[in-house]
């Protein structure tokens, strides 16, 4: 690359815009601020050479130079917000109910609508590749226009000198000459202390400086968006963040989805408590809900934790950990884990008594079986001799296109397809047998198979959490906060005073706020003989109106 020797003898990588050393323009760099009349420097990143505006070459400076851009940093962000608001027009799937199919779900309560938004995997929108990877292209892209920025910057605010060159000290916004040799500079430094300004001396040159600091405020900004959006990306990591839901029937002990296999509960008992619709206070809001509104449901149950090793088909050897209640807003709490009570299901089909009969007398009883509808036997043994074969089974069927199909895996409306032999035959017959149905498959079966007792269980549904995130989160969140504060309530302000033959230039450049700039150099130069600069800006706009309104005289006088 090439590089720039300025007149001062100072040598500057390419793509400088301001000498490093003096402060001279670099021509064919600067890009100027005003009309041909009135040309003020550009002040942005102190004139210091970027990368991104030197380099562009390979491919990695084309990759280096598109995420440095703030304006596909905006577009991104806008994307993702976008996005965002997308995912939330609908609940996303974790929050529908666990016991049910999330193809069907969308469809039956949404409609034509709700089916298109599962199809395009909106339903899962935030844990989507293309999610996770704008997420990622924002993060890549606050780091690396950071480091495009934040480091060539602190080079050249580091290398400040107090002397600076003739055109940098003209073109500064603030700008004033003073034609007169009897000025008081010791007054001037003191009253430079007095507003809290850091005072450098180079043979005369005066560079005073004050909320540097604050400079950094963006910075901090972009170390907070980074630290929260790693804290957000943790939560797909299951050893950071875990968000499961697990049913428990009562007395059914299951293990802790999330936990490796290392923790069991035990649903003891499942207790609901609902509003008393006797009671005054809430008698219309129940006959207006239709059913009873829940005041309190809970489960007691056991956490128990393994002590042995997990082998596949072993039965864990298990230690009672602690036993408690899961309450509504009232997780039970173990190790890195919460249990948080979330949903219910009263009356779940435990077991289903059958009796086989004669089709055309009920009375006859060929022998009784009974099938457990969380885990049933593909084979029954009567005592007839009779063999009762479950052909398919459906713990919640709904008929689909003419056919039974089950729309969940909990025992909620139970149906069957039993193949009865009767004693020595190897040819069985067929039917169907649910709630409501049943149904001879030939039109010609000898035997019946009738329901003849039933046992229901309360199921709890429960949320299992582990967060080792939100740590990480909020202080994300306190850093870009911090940030904030330090780049909104303070201003990086300094003053150059440049002794002459005939007198003193001065000149104030500040990054924003220049009414409180001026108003600390109308206080500095008090009592010291200097004068007060002007700001050239709001002067090439005087400038401009006062030639504006000469133009609009001349018309007139002419009509």
């Amino acid at each position: 690359m090439k590089e720039i020797t300025c007149e001062c003898g100072h040598v500057n990588p390419e793509g400088t815009v301001l000498c490093e050393s003096c402060g001279k323009p670099v021509e064919k760099n600067q890009h100027i601020d005003g009309n041909e009349g009135n040309k003020l420097l550009n002040m942005r990143y102190d004139g210091s050479a970027r990368r991104s505006q030197t380099y562009n070459r390979t491919y990695v400076d084309k990759i280096w130079n598109f995420f440095s851009s703030v304006k596909v940093g905006v577009t991104l962000i806008v994307l993702t917000l976008i996005a965002s608001a997308i995912g939330t027009i609908l609940p996303q799937e974790m929050y529908i109910p666990p016991n049910v199919d999330a193809s069907t779900h969308y469809r039956d309560q949404y409609g034509l609508f709700g089916q298109i938004y599962y199809q395009l995997g909106l339903h899962n929108t935030f844990s989507s590749w293309w999610y996770m990877l704008l997420l990622a292209m924002i993060g890549i892209s606050i780091v690396v226009a950071s480091i495009d920025r934040f480091f060539p910057l602190y080079k050249t605010l580091k290398k400040q000198k107090p002397k600076r060159h003739e055109l940098f000290m003209k073109k500064q916004r603030v700008f004033g000459e003073t034609l007169s040799n009897q000025v008081d500079i010791d007054l001037f430094k003191k009253n430079l202390k007095r507003r809290h300004y850091n005072i450098s001396e180079d043979n005369g040159h005066i560079l005073a400086e004050k909320n540097r600091f604050s400079r950094w405020g963006p910075y901090v900004n972009h170390i907070g968006l980074i630290i929260f959006l790693i804290g957000s990306l943790m939560r797909f990591v299951p050893a950071f963040y875990i968000d499961e839901h697990v049913w428990v029937r009562e007395g059914e002990t299951v293990m802790i989805p999330g936990t490796d296999g290392q923790y069991y509960m035990k649903n003891n008992d499942f207790i609901l408590e609902t509003y008393d619709e006797s009671d005054e206070r809430f008698k219309e809001a129940i006959q207006n809900n239709g059913a009873p509104v829940p005041k309190n449901f809970q489960t007691d149950a056991v956490i128990y934790k393994r002590t042995d090793e997990v082998v596949p088909g072993k039965e864990p050897e298990l230690e009672k950990v602690k036993e408690a209640s899961a309450i509504m807003n009232h997780p039970i709490k173990f190790d890195d884990f919460a249990l948080y009570q979330a949903s219910y299901q009263l009356n779940e089909f435990e077991e289903m008594t059958f009796k086989l009969h004669d089709k055309e007398n009920e009375d006859t009883n060929y022998g009784e079986f009974t099938v457990d509808l969380t885990n049933p036997k593909s084979e029954y043994e009567l005592e007839s001799g009779h063999r009762v074969v479950i052909e398919d089974y459906y713990p919640e069927y709904e008929m689909e296109d003419g056919r039974p199909v089950s729309i969940s895996k909990y025992p909620k409306n139970p149906a069957f397809v039993f193949n009865v032999y009767p004693p020595g035959e190897s040819e069985p017959e067929t039917s169907f047998l649910g709630i409501g149905a049943n149904v001879d498959a030939s039109g010609d079966n000898e035997y019946k198979l009738g329901l003849v007792n039933f046992d229901v269980r309360d199921v709890t549904g429960l949320t299992v959490k582990k967060d080792h995130t939100l740590w990480i989160i909020a202080l994300g969140g306190a850093i870009f906060m911090i940030g904030v504060i330090q780049g909104m309530y303070w201003n990086h302000r300094r003053i150059w005073l440049q002794p002459k033959e005939d007198g003193v230039w001065i000149a104030g450049h500040t990054n924003k706020n220049w009414f409180a700039l001026r108003r600390d150099i109308g206080k500095v130069v008090e009592g010291t003989n200097i004068k007060e600069p002007i700001d050239q800006y709001e002067m090439k706009d005087e400038q401009v109106s006062v030639s504006e309104e000469e133009e609009h005289g001349l018309k007139y006088n002419q009509q």
